[in-house]
């Protein structure tokens, strides 16, 4: 795999990563409640959920859609419930007042935000579908198994600096004593954004 294709692969997954979506939302909403430090764990899981697409793709994800049609279906269907309720949770807390060492509706551990971050990634056929159909084009069919492991080390590191610094910004003082101060207004604009995420998901 040359330098250019390598290159360019990785700028697709870049450009893909950095596009408003679920992950994106989840990172600055945990980096708001909780900081830095959740929110960087948050997106470690966001990374391996893309290295799982990545790799799907690369071992055969878009033959089995393209064989097994219902197994997308049940992707997407699936995924947009889980962004609805995520949604409809945020909504129903909005008027909560955010304490201290509260945790809202969020993960209440750096392990928990892994999983969080792991599952959001999983459940939403965006990358599923944009790896299998759109990425796996960019990868040469000669390309090495050092080459294939350094593209997927490389699409985590992507999604995983990307989403630290969507969490760093939104854990500033500053932007956080913004969010208290409209924290029920916030919240119900990322649940409404989340909400109509999985609504476009469910109908495309």
């Amino acid at each position: 795999m040359s330098l250019a294709a390598f290159i360019a692969a990785v700028s697709l997954c870049l450009m893909a990563a950095v596009s408003p979506g679920p992950a994106v939302l989840k990172a600055a909403r945990v980096g708001l409640q909780q900081g830095l430090k959740t929110g960087a764990a948050l997106s470690v899981g966001i990374g391996l959920g893309a290295v799982f697409w990545a790799a799907s793709a690369l071992f055969g994800l878009a033959l089995l859609f393209e064989y097994a049609p219902f197994l997308l279906t049940v992707l997407k269907f699936g995924g947009a419930a889980f962004l609805i309720w995520t949604a409809f949770k945020m909504w129903r807390a909005a008027d909560e007042p955010l304490e201290e060492n509260d945790t809202g509706v969020g993960p209440t551990t750096p392990w928990a935000a892994l999983r969080l971050g792991l599952w959001t990634q999983l459940a939403n056929p965006k990358p599923a579908v944009f790896f299998g159909a759109v990425f796996v084009g960019t990868v040469p069919t000669d390309a090495t198994p050092l080459s294939l492991a350094l593209l997927l080390l490389a699409i985590f590191l992507v999604e995983l600096l990307w989403n630290t610094c969507v969490a760093r910004l939104f854990s500033l003082e500053r932007t956080r004593k913004i969010y208290i101060g409209l924290k029920h207004l916030i919240d119900r604009v990322f649940g409404g954004l989340l909400a109509a995420l999985g609504i476009k998901i469910a109908a495309t």
